[in-house]
Formats: C-alpha cells, structure tokens, sequence
C-alpha cells in the first residue's frame, strides 16, 4: 500500500499540547492523555508525518492558577503554558473526576486562559475515575467548556475508569479519536479559520481584543451588580 505524504518535505512537525490534570505521581491521568498523544505520533509516521509534544503538567502550575484566579496575574509558568498552547496544533485536555465533575485544577487552568487563545484549535478530551459512574462528566461538562472556548473537539472522547486500562475497547477509543484529531491537524482548519474570520469570533465581552460595547453603568441592575444600592423610587 503507498502512504501518502501529507506534510512537505522539511516542514516542521505537528505540536501538540497535552495538558494533564493529575495530581498524583504516577498518575492516570497523564497516562492516558501521554498514551493518546503517542497514538497521535504512530498514526502520523504511518502518513510521512512528524509529530512532537509538550506536556502541560497542571500539578506544577497549582500555585499560579491560584494567583491567576484572584488577581489575573500570570507566573512564569502559567505564561509558558499559555505560549505552548498558542503554538499548539493541537490538544490533548485530560482531568481526573472527582464528585461527578473534572478537577477544579483542571477547569480554573481553562478559566484563566484569554477567550480567544483556543479559537478553533482541534482538542481531544479525556478523563479518569475510579468508576464507570463518572463516564459522561466528559460530554456532559468538559465538552460544553471548550465549546466556549470555540475549540474544534473531535467527536470521539476519551474515558478510562479502573477496569478499563486492559480493555480493548480502551484501546479502539484512543485510535478512534487519535485519527480524528490528526486529520483536522493536516486539515489546516484551526489556521484557516483565525486568518480568515478571526474578527467574527472574539468575544464581545472580558476578551482580550474583542469589541467592547457602551454599558450604562447608571442603570438600577448595574448598581447592585457591582455591590451598590438601587436608587429609591419615590412614593406616587
């Protein structure tokens, strides 16, 4: 069979950004989101094609998400991060659930980020549990938070409960999704969306570069939204 070659001669490799939400060391979660990125790297060598990978380890941001969610204020490796996404052509978002929703490790990470930084850019989710109970908190919350973040995530989600690490089934889902991911890599969609509607997706509101609207701050409900009074309204 003749493999088609997908990237030119010499170019650079495919990134991808595989961000782990786990806290433990070893940990699940970051081995199914480095057992996904892997899937990704065999498929693309099967087509002629590169793929490297940065790994976003949440554990050894934990103290500047905090600071970043008081005061918005980004460390050194927050804003590394922040760089390997943005280059990224791709990415691997994976959370351990805990109490029937993804970590709030992982999710203030995502709540931080500039509303635009993710625009189109193709997402695997993924997620671990100690039960199959847990199994639609990936579809059911993660993906609803990256649809706000105009990400392209691939059809096929990723989760893995205790008894599924030997599971063939395990093992099909990765393939299917690894594909899924890489044929929207090799598309160029993410690029040929920010150059040629970049303006039509920034948020209107609390986004860096979108087009900011008049507010009549004078307003009764825009008073007691900022922690003022409304004002009396006299007696007929």
């Amino acid at each position: 069979m003749t493999v088609q070659q997908r990237q030119p001669e010499g170019a650079q490799p495919f990134r991808i950004a595989v961000v782990s939400g786990g806290t433990s060391d070893p940990s699940s979660t970051r081995m199914l989101a480095d057992r996904i990125a892997e899937r990704v790297r065999t498929l693309a060598e099967d087509r002629d094609e590169k793929v490297a990978t940065d790994v976003i380890d949440l554990r050894e941001l934990a103290n500047e998400i905090a600071t970043a969610l008081v005061s918005q204020f980004m460390g050194p490796k927050m804003t590394r991060a922040i760089e390997i996404l943005r280059n990224a052509d791709a990415i691997v978002a994976s959370a351990p659930v805990y109490k029937a929703a993804p970590s709030g490790l992982f999710s203030s990470f995502f709540h931080v980020l500039d509303n635009d930084l993710l625009i189109a850019k193709p997402v695997v989710l993924a997620a671990t549990a100690g039960t199959a109970r847990h199994a639609l908190v990936v579809d059911d919350q993660m993906r609803s938070l990256f649809a706000y973040l105009r990400t392209m995530t691939v059809p096929t989600s990723v989760f893995a409960a205790t008894e599924d690490w030997t599971s063939k089934e395990l093992g099909e889902r990765i393939t299917r999704a690894a594909i899924e991911v890489l044929l929207l890599m090799e598309s160029g969609f993410a690029e040929k969306v920010r150059s040629e509607s970049w303006n039509s997706y920034q948020h209107e509101f609390g986004s860096a570069g979108g087009t900011e609207l008049d507010i009549d701050l004078s307003t009764d409900l825009m008073r007691l939204a900022t922690g003022g009074s409304a004002t009396r309204r006299p007696k007929s």
